[in-house]
């Protein structure tokens, strides 16, 4: 099973390149965590979805530390990465987003089943657990999804973006995208394009933890065509991995299958966020979770 961490994006809220920006005392990342414990559950390769420009720091990085794990490829997204006939508009900087992310990868995945995650997440082992024991089935048509409850997700120093979730049966029929959501008091609001309306903090949202069979990329470029024919010459449009599940559920394409998980997220969505994470990472050591040192 194959692990393709999504980390081409820069951090914009955060300043920097969190994704390799020393977590702990011995200079782990919040992602040296997902991959320990995606190898603790039986992953066995993992994709680094980056820039060309910032492959070095990668390769010296996180990826030097795990190579005696784990299989490690790269592979690259930029603009001009689409399908025939179609070429990126002279004012867009912004990368396509996270489903083209996954069409970039898929020479490296090479058919295999694959999870995909964000780079600056800390997901809880559980998750892998359980999304590494549905991977190891057929997966061609039926993907998954790690559902969070929205409470769990959050921080206290900013809004967030989240994906809210609707189900039916344990199986995904909708996913709304949020930009700004936020605690305010006792209560959880988001602010969109009009006045803010309260939210409910238990809802089940994505946190870009998916499960996914090879065809999905067969899937995604039937759904990128449509996307870059209706908003292809907008310059901060972004086909979002929901956006193509989305449209290809609605065309009987395919099914995505939610599993619960409680587990507290955490991430540094700003630097501020930082030292929270670090203690969380200290008491999750303490109490025998993870070693002092994963790699050591």
């Amino acid at each position: 099973m194959t692990l393709v961490i999504l980390a081409a994006g820069m951090g914009s809220r955060y300043g920097g390149l969190k994704q390799v920006d020393p977590i702990t005392p011995h200079g782990e990342f919040i992602i040296d965590y997902s991959i320990y414990d995606a190898i603790r559950a039986g992953f066995d390769k993992v994709v680094f979805l980056v820039k060309k420009e910032n492959l070095s720091i990668f390769k010296e990085t996180i990826a030097d530390r795990i190579a005696p794990y784990v299989k490690i490829e790269f592979a690259f997204q930029a603009l001009d990465m689409l399908p025939a006939g179609f070429v990126p508009p002279a004012d867009r900087v912004k990368p396509w987003g996270t489903a083209h992310a996954v069409l970039c990868c898929e020479e490296a995945v090479a058919g295999d089943n694959f999870a995909v995650i964000n780079a600056d997440d800390f997901y809880g082992r559980e998750a892998f657990v359980s999304m590494a024991k549905v991977l190891k089935g057929d997966c061609q048509g039926h993907y998954w999804m790690a559902g969070y409850v929205l409470d769990n997700t959050l921080t206290d120093k900013g809004s967030v973006a989240r994906g809210v979730c609707k189900t039916e049966n344990g199986m995904l029929v909708s996913i709304e995208e949020h930009t700004k959501i936020y605690r305010e008091g006792d209560g959880v609001f988001c602010n969109g394009e009009g006045e803010p309306h309260p939210l409910d903090p238990k809802s089940p949202v994505s946190m870009n933890f998916f499960g996914f069979g090879g065809d999905v990329f067969d899937v995604f470029k039937e759904e990128f065509v449509h996307f870059l024919k209706e908003k292809g010459n907008e310059p901060k449009a972004e086909f979002f991995i929901p956006l193509a599940l989305s449209g290809a559920m609605a065309k009987g394409k395919c099914r995505v299958e939610v599993f619960g998980t409680d587990a507290k997220w955490f991430g540094v969505t700003y630097a501020a966020d930082k030292p929270e994470v670090q203690s969380k990472l200290k008491a999750l050591t303490e109490a025998g979770v993870y070693p002092d040192g994963l790699w050591r």
